[in-house]
């Protein structure tokens, strides 16, 4: 089993955040390939029950940043912090007590194929939430099934859902363990426009439903206004600019214009990108 198995729009959803506590604090994160510098002296915050969208094109560094909070990748300098101690810092043990708080949805999905729905659901039930009974696993798949509108699939094996019904089961699978930061790597890659808007609704559903503070890494302008709070873009692995939708909407930058300002026919959406 690799790492990635482990871990496991009903209106806009950018709501003034309130809180001012930072769950996750970057600063000063560099992280390159062969010599090749992906994430230059990056630095941000993300706060308590609020959603942050990561915009930028290919190759600025958006998944690399998700992959360093959860140790996934090792940053080469700067800092992480999460519920205020250092990730790069923890020790093994430290670091898998962090990382149970971390739902991290995939782009992939990352399900496992020989089990059924229910069977992947449990899997890290078992293994994270140890003291409950037959009857409380039961019940907590049942309730996050019904939380993604899958509740009928449950017996179902990965491979009779669609791609839309694969990925809402494994944002089951990452909330059935009562996860407090959720982690999402281009949530609607690949999928049809009104699929991707189930899933920006199923976003905001969880963080209101759970508490969840999040980050969410994609390239659909429309899952960013949609549930984005606030929006950090990214561009040669630096933050170029940070603010709210309507801040980058009204913005007279040309790269901001280019994400913000062209709407693309819904029948030619982009399906494709890889952050």
């Amino acid at each position: 089993m690799d790492m990635e198995q482990q871990l496991n729009i009903n209106g806009h959803a950018g709501a003034a955040v309130s809180n001012t506590e930072a769950i996750i604090e970057v600063k000063n994160l560099q992280k390159g390939f062969d010599k090749v510098p992906v994430l230059r002296d990056l630095s941000l915050q993300l706060f308590e029950n609020e959603n942050l969208v990561v915009l930028g094109k290919s190759g600025s560094g958006k998944s690399v940043l998700i992959k360093c909070m959860v140790r996934l990748l090792i940053a080469d300098s700067g800092s992480i912090h999460i519920f205020g101690k250092n990730v790069q810092e923890m020790n093994e043990r430290e670091l898998a007590e962090v990382r149970v708080k971390i739902g991290f949805l995939f782009q992939s999905g990352a399900l496992y194929d020989s089990m059924t729905i229910k069977e992947n659901l449990e899997f890290p039930l078992i293994r994270i939430k140890k003291h409950l009974s037959r009857k409380e696993i039961d019940e907590k798949i049942e309730e996050a099934l019904h939380n993604v509108g899958l509740s009928d699939t449950i017996n179902k094996m990965p491979s009779q859902l669609s791609g839309g019904m694969r990925k809402r089961a494994s944002l089951a699978r990452t909330i059935v363990v009562d996860p407090m930061i959720m982690l999402y790597d281009e949530p609607t890659t690949g999928l049809d426009p009104v699929t991707s808007d189930e899933i920006s609704i199923l976003i905001n559903n969880v963080k209101k439903t759970y508490n969840t503070s999040s980050i969410i890494i994609t390239h659909d302008i429309e899952c960013a206004r949609a549930t984005g709070d606030r929006v950090i873009m990214l561009d040669k692995g630096e933050v170029y600019m940070e603010g709210s939708i309507e801040e980058f909407e009204q913005s007279t930058d040309a790269l901001i214009q280019s994400f913000f300002k062209i709407r693309q026919p819904s029948s030619t959406k982009a399906q494709t990108h890889h952050g």
